[in-house]
């Protein structure tokens, strides 16, 4: 059985409680949720979140932070104390995560411009992961355009420093972005991914629900499966990528048929 989910940022700008009632009205029990704003990791609104889930009977089995574009300056600039104190303000994330249950924390870390070398990087990153597990959660870096994960061969790095406790989300619509096929990553990383965004692409547009472009799913699948990919298959759009909630529903019927087939 493939665990199918849908990320909250799919209807931003609407606010996050009322974008995972919509997700869960539509029948769909994964859903992934994009913190977009401070009072969003207090425990009064994180209290709201757990009874939405509860209610609804959904799982969260990760959590995006909406200060990823802070992330270069706050955890990998050339300042050591911003890092310090970057890492006691994640901690609310990583105790945001463990109250709902989620137990992958998605980071995009570094820009290209920043000057840490690779190996302060890596450093500060398994810092992040060891501070992670005190609240059992996995601090899981995702490829992204423009930032120094963009490419295997820097993911390849962090993997042989970090070892065994390093995993990233893979994203196929930030591969191709970044000039990658997202079975690239699969090759370099086959233990490393620990969760997966998916959606669709053609020649024209490089983000669609799944189904309706010509992204190669059944591969994608059928190598996962070969490595015994026990994620989740998240669907993450943004909101001009489609028109009607019948899309969501589809991408995630299409995606699950394929799994049954193979």
């Amino acid at each position: 059985m493939m665990n199918i989910g849908v990320s909250t940022s799919c209807y931003y700008p609407l606010k996050t409680e009322l974008a995972l009632k919509k997700i869960a009205s539509l029948d769909i029990k994964i859903c992934e949720v994009f913190i977009n704003s401070y009072s969003e990791i207090e425990k009064p609104f994180l209290h709201e979140i757990r009874k939405i889930k509860d209610d609804y009977g959904i799982s969260i089995p990760s959590i995006h932070p909406f200060l990823s574009f802070g992330e270069p300056y706050l955890l990998f600039s050339e300042y050591e104390r911003r890092f310090e104190d970057g890492i006691k303000y994640y901690k609310k994330y990583f105790e945001a995560a463990n109250f709902l249950g989620s137990k992958i924390l998605v980071m995009h870390g570094g820009k290209n411009s920043n000057y840490v070398n690779d190996e302060l990087y890596f450093e500060r990153f398994a810092k992040l992961i060891e501070e992670g597990k005190q609240y059992d959660v996995i601090v899981a870096q995702e490829n992204v355009v423009h930032y120094r994960s963009q490419s295997p061969e820097f993911l390849t790095g962090m993997k042989k420093y970090i070892g065994n406790d390093f995993k990233i989300v893979l994203d196929l619509k930030q591969a191709a972005r970044a000039g990658y096929s997202a079975f690239e990553f699969v090759r370099c990383l086959p233990d490393s991914i620990a969760h997966i965004h998916i959606s669709d692409r053609t020649n024209q547009e490089d983000c669609l629900p799944p189904g309706e472009g010509d992204f190669d799913f059944v591969r994608l699948i059928s190598e996962m499966e070969a490595l015994n990919y026990q994620g989740n298959y998240i669907i993450e759009l943004y909101r001009h990528n489609f028109e009607q909630d019948s899309q969501i529903i589809d991408a995630k019927n299409y995606i699950e048929r394929l799994g049954q087939i193979l």
